[in-house]
């Protein structure tokens, strides 16, 4: 789970203005770490199926955001993926 603090600190980090939860940029960020938590949580609790199938959504979700980055906003993808430590 996700805290608001750091909800918050991604949005002030990522956000294209002060407030901006909608960019994709922003949305990216938050889905990155909330993929990061739920990983380790995998780690420890191989078993718990019902949280992998919810990873896997987050991931095809953050694909589709970044394919939507990256045909708008090439600069803006590479600087992205290069911040948060995604590969391609």
């Amino acid at each position: 789970m996700i805290t608001r603090e750091k909800k918050a600190e991604l949005v002030a980090k990522y956000g294209r203005k002060p407030g901006d939860t909608g960019s994709p940029e922003v949305q990216v960020a938050i889905l990155t770490e909330r993929i990061v938590e739920l990983t380790e949580h995998l780690k420890s609790n191989p078993k718990d199926h019902h949280s992998r199938r919810g990873l896997l959504m987050m991931v095809g979700q953050r694909r589709g955001l970044l394919d939507y980055l990256k045909k708008t906003d090439l600069e803006g993808y590479r600087s992205l993926i290069e911040k948060l430590g995604i590969r391609k």
